[in-house]
């Protein structure tokens, strides 16, 4: 089979779509499938223009340039070509292949929702809720998806008003060695890579600066649990270094001295930051997938997470749930001080329970093992590739 994978410019400086894609080649090149990578260069994004034009120029590369680029490979290449989108934000390039072999990887689908004023938390303006809407009519031309979770793919088919010819599930697959390591010997790491005193354990979470993340509520459930707790473990968030109302949150706690941020932390080092930490606090609004979730169960880490697709689909019965924290702010309070008791009962859990926890974790990590994940995309993929091209 003869792959053609469409991928974000690396201009663009995303991290976990890079990987998603590195992650599809490789796999498909070791089944012994020829692929191609195909995607805009930096032309007029590379012009010394303000910072405020540059995401103007990059549209330019990506839209105007690429496709005339596009157009003649697509030419070039043969009927049985397999064009893999590997994000439905590359909407856009749809259409030129719409007749074709293909298929479109759906992660989530938040900023289309946020662009309908579905997340009041997440306020788009008049030009991101027209890019959106472009985004929109590009991945409409498709008949074939693969989507992360099974939210993600009930948004999928609400945006779309249908279900296409092929839309399957195929939960990510861990790109990482994340196994159980020994917490001592991992707080020890930890310590001298960091100079943080971990020896006692610590609070962890493992995320960016995205609203959907919800880094200061983090902060605010480890205030409210520091409060009514006799327990003094420090809080580890790590991640892109902190925006300010992060920072605002850290600097207005009362335990700001034992809030810890850390920031340019090598791969190889998360995973012993899972296995180290006492419980992996991940109270996201909304999400795609949830990988930190995976990853900490994979680790030998207690998972705390929402009570709300797709993070419950992905924690199974193994993690321990609260609400989604409400936007009214005269109620936030009161969920951090109902999350700190859950953060409580994880924390103090008695040996045999613990135990029970990780194990209950890794047999569900298991469900998201990368060879599965790419047997199935795949399978799917030699589907598509049967098909009879539709006029």
């Amino acid at each position: 089979m003869f792959i053609i994978l469409l991928t974000h410019p690396e201009f663009l400086d995303s991290q976990s779509m890079p990987r998603f894609a590195s992650m599809l080649s490789k796999g498909m090149l070791s089944k012994g499938h020829e692929v191609e990578i195909l995607t805009a260069k930096p032309v007029f994004y590379k012009l010394p223009v303000p910072k405020a034009l540059k995401k103007w120029m990059g549209y330019i590369d990506q839209y105007l340039i690429f496709p005339a680029k596009f157009k003649r490979k697509i030419k070039k290449s043969g009927p049985d070509t397999l064009y893999v989108f590997t994000d439905h934000a590359l909407g856009p390039w749809v259409p030129l292949v719409a007749g074709k072999k293909h298929v479109v990887h759906c992660h989530d689908f938040l900023a289309q929702k946020s662009a309908l004023s579905q997340f009041p938390q997440n306020k788009t303006g008049w030009t991101g809720r027209k890019y959106q809407a472009f985004i929109r009519r590009g991945y409409s031309k498709a008949r074939n998806f693969i989507s992360v979770s099974k939210k993600t793919q009930a948004d999928l088919h609400e945006f779309l008003g249908r279900v296409p010819d092929v839309s399957e599930v195929v939960y990510n697959g861990l790109n990482q060695a994340f196994t159980v390591r020994d917490d001592t010997v991992c707080r020890q790491i930890l310590k001298q890579k960091t100079g943080l005193n971990l020896d006692d354990g610590y609070i962890l979470h493992v995320g960016g600066n995205q609203w959907y993340k919800n880094r200061a509520g983090v902060i605010n459930i480890y205030d409210a649990w520091r409060d009514q707790s006799n327990i003094k473990l420090p809080l580890v968030l790590i991640g892109q270094p902190a925006a300010q109302p992060i920072l605002d949150a850290c600097s207005s706690s009362r335990y700001q001295n034992d809030i810890h941020l850390l920031s340019g932390i090598e791969d190889g080092l998360i995973g012993v930051a899972y296995s180290g930490a006492t419980v992996m606090l991940f109270p996201s609004i909304a999400e795609g997938f949830g990988w930190p979730i995976v990853e900490a169960m994979a680790s030998g880490c207690p998972v705390i997470t929402t009570d709300a697709a797709p993070m419950t689909e992905v924690a199974g019965q193994a993690g321990y749930l609260i609400p989604v924290m409400p936007y009214n702010k005269d109620m936030q309070d009161a969920w951090a001080i109902n999350a700190a008791r859950v953060l409580e009962d994880v924390v103090t859990l008695p040996a045999a329970e613990r135990k029970k926890t990780i194990d209950a974790g890794i047999v569900n990590a298991a469900r998201f093992a990368k060879n599965t994940a790419l047997d199935n995309i795949e399978r799917i993929y030699k589907v598509i590739e049967n098909f009879e091209v539709k006029k």
